[in-house]
């Protein structure tokens, strides 16, 4: 049994993480401040007596004796991270600091969740471990973008200079459930939208693309980098299955059955007009991992998640 501690454990991710690691028999220890997190997500975690949970900021040290350390904390979608810009960059830097500062001194393994957005709006498609960026440094997306970087540089930094064995993993589009019907990400955007009967929203044209990967495909991506020796990534976790922001409307469309229609804005300002991760490193160094949950299956599943959470808003007000 290992100790382990997931930052952000109460959020869409990392409340699948901390499910998968107690399931393999570890301990747990859930840290959150609940910015974006929530507690009905690792509710069905508390009857575990080796799940413990606890409210903490991780711009604050957090002091504990652990073996390994997942560093999750962070508002991921635009809405959230753009809400409180300072907040959101001291939350990727100095999180970063305590959390490789607590694995320096108890001699942890630590996971820093960094993301795709390092890759900015790339001119290399599709996006390689090597490929260096282009990013916007004092755009409305630089706050979540540069502060990724920044904490992909310190823990390198940590590595060399102090030996922390330290673990990077660049997250590709995510999507299932426990993600938050309000967080303004496309596919929980166009989910909710489709069950109220609500006009689609699309941003642009619709031909701008992302790369999809069920949640439970980036957790086994990440429990396999952290069980990796003599390995620090980076290393993009992903699907490299291509769809355009029309091509997903339709399917969210043909699956809850609705009859919602598009409806077009102007696209937000360093908005990728690309995304699509090369995992060519990830299946070389995480024992043959690659996405196994096909898109359809995948939306089902979450489509779901929302109808029943959407009928409990729904019966909540009657």
């Amino acid at each position: 049994m290992k100790r382990i501690l997931v930052t952000g454990g109460a959020g869409f991710i990392g409340s699948h993480l901390c499910k998968r690691l107690l399931k393999e028999g570890n301990e747990v220890i859930c840290l959150d401040n609940y910015f974006t997190g929530s507690k009905k997500n690792i509710v069905p975690l508390m009857e575990n007596p080796y799940f413990e949970l606890i409210r903490h900021d991780v711009t604050n040290p957090f002091m504990i004796e652990v073996d390994e350390i997942y560093n999750l904390a962070c508002p991921a979608s635009p809405v959230h991270y753009q809400y409180n810009a300072i907040k959101t960059i001291k939350t990727s830097v100095m999180g970063a600091i305590n959390m490789l500062g607590l694995a320096k001194r108890v001699k942890a393994k630590v996971l820093q969740a960094s993301t795709s957005e390092v890759y900015g709006d790339p001119e290399v498609h599709p996006q390689t471990e090597t490929y260096w960026g282009n990013v916007n440094p004092i755009g409305p997306r630089s706050c979540y973008d540069e502060g990724k970087r920044c904490a992909e540089t310190l823990f390198m930094d940590y590595h060399h200079q102090n030996n922390v064995d330290v673990k990077i993993v660049r997250i590709f589009n995510t999507y299932g459930p426990n993600m938050n019907p309000d967080d303004g990400r496309v596919v929980s955007n166009f989910i909710v939208q489709a069950l109220k009967g609500e006009d689609i929203t699309i941003f642009g044209n619709g031909q701008q693309t992302r790369s999809f990967q069920y949640v439970d495909d980036l957790v086994e991506g990440m429990v396999r980098m952290m069980a990796t020796e003599n390995f620090t990534g980076p290393v993009n976790i992903g699907n490299q299955n291509e769809f355009t922001m029309l091509e997903l409307a339709e399917a969210v469309l043909d699956l809850t059955g609705s009859t919602s229609k598009l409806s077009f804005k102007s696209l937000p300002q360093d908005d990728p007009k690309q995304r699509q991760p090369d995992i060519s490193l990830a299946k070389k160094e995480l024992n043959g991992w690659e996405p196994r949950i096909e898109l359809r299956e995948g939306l089902y599943k979450t489509i779901q998640y929302f109808d029943a959470l959407l009928g409990q808003k729904r019966k909540a007000l009657t």
